[in-house]
């Protein structure tokens, strides 16, 4: 033992049984205290209060977690793929960049209806889905929106640029047979030129009378288009389509004429008026926009 340890009181690792004996006997006492500490504070009808609201609090916390902020809309990447999947019920293309982001805005737009109808307690008594609450907020838009009629000078303005929406377009007629494949067209024509075709297929035959040449691209594909407009009239021709192989035959053409805004003066107004109403209730829609945040995955 150096001179430093008995200094400060040091005193060898050697166990003691006394202080053994000590040190039980204070462990016993503490744990005695403890017991009636616990035995008080179990009879305090306070403590019972405190506790009990610790816990439905907790209950309430667990149940009912804060509230998300009604202000910030997600377009989630599973709806961008909703938007692009139900675009075109033929799978034949996705949307455009445009076309798609038109379809989004359209989407936002109704979410924000349907919370700010929410917020003007709209809903209240009607369990139906969100969109039927947003048409009715946007209802009460639209009956808040006055349009006073156009002048004569700003209906012309917009007819001369809207005046296709009036033009008579350039229309076909033709006989169609249902798609099939190159070598049963074949036949089919041979059969119909021969005037000896089966009843079944003057049956399937589809009369297809005024069709905008417009429209042929999208239904039956460019080539089948060009190929029809090529025919000369009352002619059966094969011609590949979209959906395959078909006898066609061109039954008609009536090319297309320009409108007079003197004729179709009052439709123009009537859709003008619709459009600007349109117009000033989405101006509406945009300012309510502008208190949320739009944001993407």
């Amino acid at each position: 033992m150096t001179d430093a340890a008995h200094t400060l009181g040091i005193s060898p690792s050697k166990p003691d049984a006394s202080n053994e004996n000590s040190s039980e006997s204070a462990a016993k006492h503490l744990r005695s205290n403890l017991f009636d500490v616990f035995r008080f504070l179990g009879r305090e009808p306070l403590v019972h209060f405190v506790l009990l609201g610790a816990i439905i609090f907790g209950i309430d916390a667990a149940l009912r977690p804060p509230a998300k902020d009604d202000k910030v809309i997600t377009v989630t990447k599973a709806m961008r793929k909703s938007f692009i999947d139900n675009f075109d019920e033929d799978k034949e293309r996705v949307p455009s960049d445009s076309e798609l982001e038109k379809m989004i805005d359209s989407w936002v737009a109704s979410e924000i209806l349907y919370r700010e109808g929410k917020a003007l307690g709209v809903d209240r008594g009607d369990d139906m889905i969100r969109d039927r609450i947003a048409f009715k907020l946007q209802l009460l838009i639209f009956d808040q929106v006055r349009v006073a009629q156009p002048t004569e000078e700003q209906l012309r303005a917009w007819f001369a640029d809207n005046h296709e929406r009036f033009d008579e377009p350039e229309q076909v007629g033709f006989y169609l047979t249902p798609a099939t494949d190159e070598a049963t067209a074949q036949r089919q024509l041979e059969d119909i030129t021969g005037q000896r075709e089966s009843e079944e297929l003057r049956n399937q035959t589809r009369a297809i009378l005024g069709r905008p040449i417009a429209s042929l691209s999208p239904s039956f594909g460019e080539s089948f288009r060009d190929a029809l407009l090529a025919m000369p009239e009352g002619q059966w021709k094969v011609v590949q389509s979209k959906e395959g192989w078909h006898v066609v035959r061109l039954d008609s053409r009536r090319p297309g004429a320009l409108a007079k805004f003197e004729d179709v003066q009052e439709e123009a107004a009537k859709l003008w008026y619709s459009e600007e109403t349109r117009k000033q209730a989405w101006e509406a829609v945009s300012r309510l926009k502008a208190s949320y945040k739009v944001q993407y995955e």
